[in-house]
């Protein structure tokens, strides 16, 4: 009787997909709810976020941009904001912090909001998925080559947790890394005044109710002015 024999080793299935240029890549129209990066041309599908994944990124998103107000400084913090890295390479980071009129650039761009090469962010944020080895090899290479000045990853599985920031310091040759722990506060190089509890930012509270907290000691604040008012005491030289 004969057998069927399996093969020991199945043979490689061929890339069939199409090579884009990045020009095809910028006007590309996929399915809508896929967000698509490139890398060496080909189109690589994003996976759909974790809850976790979104508390985290929204949560970044939120302290960056209070920092950025409480500094004065003529920076924005977006989601979904590529970043192109090489010729063929297009990254479409978690966080992006980049100056104001780099955003207006890309968006008198038609096609996808993309920075270019010479619109360097200040900061990008990777979240970790389930590709550990793109975030912390290959798409830390990418960003080092297009001198980023710094890459930080949000690393949330338990066991591995924590927060790898690299940063391009003066007189290094390329990135240099340091990692913070749960318990840590995270340091970063670019925004020298910046410190966020790691607990925090791998555990976020919902940032709806951050801003709950912040009205609700806005409203007291101005009860208080109005009651000195009242009092014939100007609150501001109080």
């Amino acid at each position: 009787m004969s057998q069927s024999v399996v093969p020991a080793v199945e043979e490689k299935q061929l890339d069939t997909s199409p090579t884009l240029t990045f020009e095809e890549y910028r006007f590309y129209q996929g399915e809508s709810d896929v967000k698509y990066e490139l890398y060496k041309g080909k189109l690589i599908p994003m996976p759909t976020a974790t809850i976790l994944h979104i508390k985290i990124c929204e949560y970044l998103v939120y302290q960056l941009q209070r920092y950025l107000a409480e500094h004065n400084l003529d920076l924005v913090v977006k989601t979904g904001l590529g970043v192109r890295t090489d010729e063929d390479k297009s990254r479409i980071p978690d966080v992006v912090v980049c100056t104001q009129n780099l955003l207006e650039q890309a968006a008198a761009r038609p096609g996808a909001g993309i920075l270019e090469f010479d619109e360097k962010p200040l900061l990008v944020v990777e979240v970790v998925s389930e590709n550990r080895r793109e975030d912390y090899v290959i798409k830390r290479g990418e960003y080092e080559l297009a001198n980023v000045p710094e890459y930080c990853i949000v690393d949330p599985k338990t066991g591995k947790q924590k927060i790898r920031l690299f940063a391009l310091i003066e007189g290094e040759d390329g990135y240099t890394y340091t990692d913070f722990l749960p318990g840590n506060e995270m340091e970063s190089v670019v925004f020298p005044n910046l410190r966020l509890s790691v607990n925090e930012i791998l555990d976020p509270p919902l940032v709806e109710g951050l801003i709950k907290v912040e009205q609700a000691q806005l409203q007291k604040a101005e009860r208080l002015a109005a009651r000195l008012r009242e009092l014939g005491v100007d609150p501001d030289a109080v």
